[in-house]
Order: C-alpha cells, then sequence, then structure tokens
C-alpha cells in the first residue's frame, strides 16, 4: 500500500524528519526562504499532507492545485498565512504549534525590553566604533526595567509568559485582552485595563495577539500618541499589528523613547525601512522562537499534528476545529 505524499515546504529539524521516515512519503524544501510559487503548485498537486510556514501563502490557488489535500500543518503558533476560511470550506485541517516556542519567545519579548531600555544595541555599536574615549555620567543613560509597569496587549501563553518574567522584575503588569482573565489576574498580579489607559500608564508596551482583521493596524498614530514620552513598545507578535509609518514619526520626533522589534510589516525587512536608521529602535529578524528546544519542539509538534489528520486521528492543535466531526 502507498504511503500518503507530504510536502515540507521549509527544512525542518531532524526530530520532526524522524517521525516522518516511513510512515509518509515526502519530499523537503531544503533550501533558504519560500519555494518559487510556480515550483511549489506542481509539487503539491498529488500530495495529502503539507507542512508549511510563514513564508508560504496558503490561499485559494494553493488548494486548488492540490486537490487531495487533507491537512496544513504550520511550523508556527501564528497562522496569518493560511487563509482558514477557504481550508475549512474545503474540509481541509489546518494546526499550528502552540507552547512548545512560548518560553524562547517571551525570553526573547523580555530580551528586546532591557536591550531597548538600557540600549545595548546602541552602545555595542559605540565601544566597537571607538568612540568611547572616557565614562562621564550621561553616557548612554537609559531606562529603569525594574519597578516600571508594563502593558501586555494579549494574555495568551506568551503574554502570561512575559508577564512572569515581569514578576521577576517587581513590574506592575497591565493586560488588555479581548476576553478578562480573572484566574490570571490573581496568579500573576495583574490589573486589567482597557487599551486606551495601558497605552497611557505603561512604561513599556508589549504585544502578543494574534493577527486578524480587528488587530491589524492596532497600534497607529493615535494610539502611539497616548504612550508616555519615555515607554517603549515591543513587537514580537506579528509586524502588521502596528502602522511602521506612525512608529517612525514617534521614535524619531520622540513622542516616546522608542521600540524594540521582532517583526515587521513586510519580511524580510527592506534595508530602506526608515526604521532601521533610527538608534531608539532596536531590530532583529523575526527570531522569537529561535531557541533549539523551541524549534525541535516546533518540527516534531508540526510534524505530529499532520500525521494525526493522515491517520484518520483529531491532531492535538486543530485551528479550525468545525472541520472535524
Amino acid at each position: 500500500m502507498a504511503l500518503p505524499k507530504v510536502y515540507v515546504g521549509l527544512p525542518i529539524q531532524e526530530s520532526g524528519r524522524k517521525l516522518l521516515e516511513g510512515k509518509v512519503d515526502f519530499k523537503i524544501w531544503e533550501k533558504e526562504g519560500a519555494p518559487p510559487r510556480n515550483e511549489l503548485l506542481e509539487d503539491i498537486k498529488d500530495v495529502e499532507g503539507l507542512l508549511s510556514g510563514l513564508p508560504i501563502k496558503v490561499d485559494a490557488e494553493l488548494f486548488a492545485a492540490a486537490p487531495k489535500l487533507k491537512v496544513v500543518s504550520n511550523f508556527a503558533v501564528g497562522y496569518d498565512n493560511i487563509d482558514v476560511a477557504e481550508a475549512t470550506k474545503r474540509g481541509i485541517c489546518v494546526t499550528n504549534t502552540p507552547e512548545v516556542l512560548t518560553p524562547a519567545t517571551a525570553d526573547l519579548a523580555f530580551a528586546l525590553i532591557l536591550a531597548s531600555a538600557r540600549r545595548i544595541i546602541e552602545a555595542n555599536a559605540f565601544l566597537r566604533s571607538g568612540d568611547w574615549k572616557v565614562w562621564h555620567p550621561e553616557l548612554l543613560v537609559g531606562q529603569e526595567v525594574a519597578g516600571s509597569t508594563i502593558g501586555i496587549i494579549g494574555l495568551g501563553q506568551i503574554g502570561q509568559a512575559v508577564a512572569r518574567r515581569a514578576r521577576g522584575f517587581d513590574m506592575k503588569i497591565l493586560y488588555f485582552d479581548p476576553f478578562r482573565r480573572p484566574e490570571l489576574e490573581t496568579q500573576l498580579e495583574a490589573r486589567y485595563v482597557q487599551l486606551d489607559e495601558l497605552l497611557r500608564e505603561s512604561d513599556f508596551v508589549t504585544l502578543h495577539c494574534i493577527l486578524d482583521d480587528k488587530t491589524r493596524g492596532l497600534i497607529g498614530e493615535r494610539e502611539l500618541r497616548l504612550m508616555k514620552k519615555n515607554a517603549i513598545l515591543i513587537n514580537a507578535a506579528r509586524g502588521p499589528l502596528v502602522d511602521q509609518g506612525a512608529l517612525y514619526k514617534a521614535c524619531s520626533e520622540k513622542w516616546i523613547w522608542g521600540a524594540g522589534l521582532d517583526v515587521f510589516a513586510k519580511e524580510p525587512v527592506p534595508l530602506d525601512e526608515p526604521l532601521l536608521t533610527l538608534p531608539n529602535v532596536t531590530t532583529v529578524p523575526h527570531i522569537g522562537s529561535a531557541s533549539i528546544a523551541a524549534r525541535n519542539g516546533m518540527a516534531a509538534r508540526s510534524a505530529e499534528n499532520l500525521l494525526a489528520v493522515l491517520e484518520g486521528k483529531r491532531p492535538r492543535d486543530l485551528v479550525n476545529k468545525e472541520v472535524w466531526k
């Protein structure tokens, strides 16, 4: 009996590959970046499973090219690269990889908080350039993190993990979420507030919400003008949550102290992006989940989800639950 055909659209870790071996007939795209679109559409015409990633746009065109497709297993916790409604209409399961990348992403968000507040990237460049001639009281003075107020937008798994880290710095924790979480308020010593109040009161505003039609452009000029002049915006979720043009104005005109960004509206971010010219904007290339443990976990989890559907079992991380009867 022939094994189900699967296409893996990115070079996943061995932890995922080993799970697929002997259970499916799979082909892996081994190069960096997304496969060329025409090549991808040709390679998936007979597949029952697709293990995808953020660079791959999974839409009606792709579904039409893969009439046997049963599951799209995304190598990420977010799935804004997938037209979930279209997948659901066609009875195709969509899965993601929550939890396994929570610690790594929360660590990265907090690293951006510390790096932005204490001007770490700027200080590193200053030292290496040879400009450090003498110590003086105003040399690269930054913001205090301990004892400050953090505003967390989105209190899901990653937002909660950031809150736990914030408690270690004796930070006052505010949060905004579509759903109030009374049980977590006690556990995390967090206070629920509306978005505008969070923006006005927080020294650090960190985004941990999903990207959808309601959250796209969530932080724009109006919201940035509500923030304190010493405030820092952190985005380790999705780039389009923030209006980058407005953020450039806010940081360059000193409405706020600065920003720490792991994600951008367009990725890879173009080198002519104005935000990259600002010393008070700390940037990294979408590495929130880039720990060995997280990436191994994501590879295994995405393979497990894919195999479950092909074996007729309900996958652990089913996004569109309505497709499973």
